[in-house]
């Protein structure tokens, strides 16, 4: 007698072979295939290997911000590499791990550009850029030889001088050099997504959390429905739809109400149904784009009328909830910075204040404001000025007072210099930059950093020689990420996000659009 995994095994082999053949009769064949089966002392050992390549190419773009993302930015950490698949964190570590369970798998890393410096604080990409990349990206698919299947990491906001929609652009271009053979892509929560890139890829998945957790859980989904559909037990099948709304960033959180609600309906339909992979992307405001704005992507296993079902649900669901999604208010700078104080006051500290509009990190609203209501213990966590880092390098040493000009020149929404007179706490390197912290009035202090550091918790203070507990008012150049370490660890005792000027503010009809729908809610509303 065999044992039942072998029985097991060999129903697989037999369902992939129907699957690869189109076999479907069940006479003699199957009676064949069993004969055949039975002759080989271990079905797992009549698979193939399979092979597959794995490729990232991801940026999130304000095309509101002032400086294009150009290859010297692309490269500021680096040349391209292969060298992508030594993490087990995030989307290529998620597929890894479970490409690694499921054994006989081959991953090869191809030639990907790093991130990009600056993150989102850069605008628009090169078209140069972009087709650098790209092109690096199919040549080295193209010399890597035969393959069964290509993941592609990518972001959904990428924004691209002359091209309306770069990730489809960018699949497109891979299947041309690959084939078909099965392709699929990983999101960012704010992609920017329409059907052109599901029509092009095998299946799309997307993160469901903000702050982000589940870039793993992602990738993971992908190699499971890779390596599923390779052997024939999986036929993708996508249904994608835009509600066509568009909410800020602030606003996103999943946390919260009402994004909360529609990731865990998304999760619901997941859960009734065997094979069904439900992704919302609820879309970067920033990127002044045509496919802007929420996106429903349901993938299901050759199961169309349901992934049109879930699809029109999903899509009708965020439409109803538009207003309470979209329509929020947030406390100006005045008004937030007042609040912080008083519940500073109160005892109920740390505050943090969430500079949430502030895309390049050179703002100085809140600081000004801060100084005019005469606030004390608080720190800008962080401040971008590489000219005010050169500055104190050429004329003062740690210990030492200085009379400096910071802030304020990072785009037109960045205000005024502020001057301070304080004295040099920190100055030296942390991570790969040299950073500069002064302390000035009242135990209050301003992280200065050469480019936007959106800080999501708070291990920056110690290594900076700052003792969290002095600290009433902490000012994050974060919309949520920050929550990670500041709100579900406990820690602040109050948050208040404040809607200063910037390039991101949370009322989205104030920005000029010009490549946006024109029936996107809010936006018409101006219109109506």
């Amino acid at each position: 007698m065999r044992n039942n995994s072998k029985i097991i095994s060999e129903k697989k082999l037999i369902f992939w072979i129907r699957n690869k053949f189109k076999i479907k009769t069940t006479g003699i064949v199957p009676i064949l295939l069993f004969v055949l089966i039975f002759g080989c002392s271990d079905v797992s050992e009549q698979r193939k290997p399979l092979r597959i390549a794995v490729a990232r190419f991801s940026h999130e773009t304000c095309t509101f911000c002032p400086n294009p993302t150009t290859i010297e930015d692309w490269e500021y950490y680096g040349p391209p590499t292969r060298d992508i698949l030594t993490s087990n964190r995030g989307y290529i570590g998620g597929f890894k791990t479970i490409c690694e369970e499921y054994g006989d798998v081959e991953l090869v890393g191809i030639l990907s550009p790093r991130g990009a410096r600056g993150g989102s604080s850069g605008s628009w990409i090169t078209k140069k850029a972009f087709d650098k990349y790209t092109n690096i990206i199919t040549d080295d698919l193209r010399q890597t030889g035969n393959l069964d299947g290509v993941f592609l990491s990518l972001h959904g906001a990428m924004a691209v001088i002359g091209v309306p929609k770069p990730e489809a652009e960018i699949v497109r271009r891979v299947r041309k050099v690959v084939g078909d053979i099965p392709i699929m892509v990983t999101l960012d929560l704010h992609a920017n997504e329409d059907h052109e890139l599901s029509d092009v890829a095998d299946a799309v998945f997307i993160i469901k959390r903000y702050p982000h957790y589940d870039t793993a859980l992602m990738g993971e989904r992908a190699a499971r429905v890779m390596i599923k559909t390779i052997r024939g037990d999986f036929k993708p099948t996508m249904a994608t739809r835009k509600p066509g709304v568009i909410t800020p960033s602030v606003f996103q959180g999943t946390g919260v109400s009402p994004a909360m609600e529609i990731m865990e309906r998304a999760r619901r339909w997941e859960c009734q149904y065997r094979d069904v992979y439900v992704s919302v992307a609820f879309g970067f405001a920033y990127a002044d784009v045509p496919d802007v704005g929420a996106t429903v992507m349901v993938t299901t296993n050759n199961d169309q009328e349901l992934a049109d079902r879930i699809a029109d649900d999903m899509s009708n669901y965020i439409w109803r909830m538009r207003k309470t999604f979209a329509g929020k208010k947030l406390p100006k700078t005045r008004e937030g910075v007042a609040l912080a104080i008083e519940a500073a006051k109160a005892g109920k500290t740390p505050v943090v204040i969430a500079d949430h509009s502030d895309r390049t990190g050179g703002s100085i609203h809140i600081l000004k404001e801060l100084i005019e209501q005469g606030a004390k213990n608080f720190c800008i966590t962080t401040l971008n000025d590489e000219k005010a880092i050169k500055e104190i390098q050429s004329k003062a040493e740690v210990g030492e007072m200085i009379s400096i000009d910071v802030g304020g020149y990072s785009d037109k929404f960045a205000g005024n210099p502020v001057r301070i007179k304080g004295k040099v706490e920190f100055l030296g390197e942390y991570g790969r930059e040299t950073v500069a912290v002064l302390v000035f009035g009242e135990n209050n202090r301003v992280i200065l950093t050469p480019q936007l550091r959106q800080v999501t918790d708070v291990s920056i203070f110690a290594p900076l020689g700052i003792k969290l507990e002095t600290l009433d008012i902490i000012i994050l150049k974060s919309r949520v990420h920050f929550r990670r370490g500041y709100h579900e660890t406990g820690l602040a005792g109050a948050i208040f996000e404040v809607d200063a000027p910037g390039w991101g503010p949370a009322d989205l009809t104030v920005l000029p659009y010009k490549n946006i729908p024109k029936d996107i809610y809010p936006i018409y509303r101006r219109k109506n």
